[in-house]
């Protein structure tokens, strides 16, 4: 008996292949960068929300303080940080090829491009360092 032509899928023939982005580095780093931009805005999101309880009240804010005291929370604050740094050195390294910088006829190199934005990152941390610690 032969079998039913009805009950073999259209596309028993293709091959699975992984997802495009799984196929070379740059493109997996790639998806893991803008995958760190959901962490960030969603810290944006808690931010946010830190402002509203502090508008509301020494009460609400406390008890949304008192909220991020949780091993959930703490965990998440740790996995936001390393995304979001993460981002930062990333972009930090995408600048040279999203600005081309001439100088005349050559190209600026890019240690030249990416050291300030590393130099500016150091300053304002220390600042706001400075201004948390006292």
């Amino acid at each position: 008996m032969k079998p039913d032509v009805r009950t073999i899928p259209a596309n028993w023939w293709l091959r699975r292949s992984p997802p495009w982005w799984l196929r070379r580095r740059p493109y997996f780093l790639f998806m893991v960068r803008e995958f760190t931009s959901v962490f960030v805005g969603a810290y944006v999101v808690i931010f946010l929300m830190m402002i509203r309880r502090l508008n509301e009240g020494q009460a609400a804010y406390e008890a949304f303080l008192a909220s991020l005291q949780s091993p959930l929370a703490i965990v998440f604050h740790m996995v936001a940080l390393a995304f979001a740094v993460f981002h930062t050195v990333t972009w930090f390294h995408l600048t040279p090829k999203a600005m081309a910088v001439r100088i005349g006829e050559e190209r600026v190199k890019p240690a030249l491009i990416i050291a300030p934005n590393y130099a500016a990152w150091a300053v304002i941390s220390a600042i706001v360092a400075w201004f948390l610690l006292g």
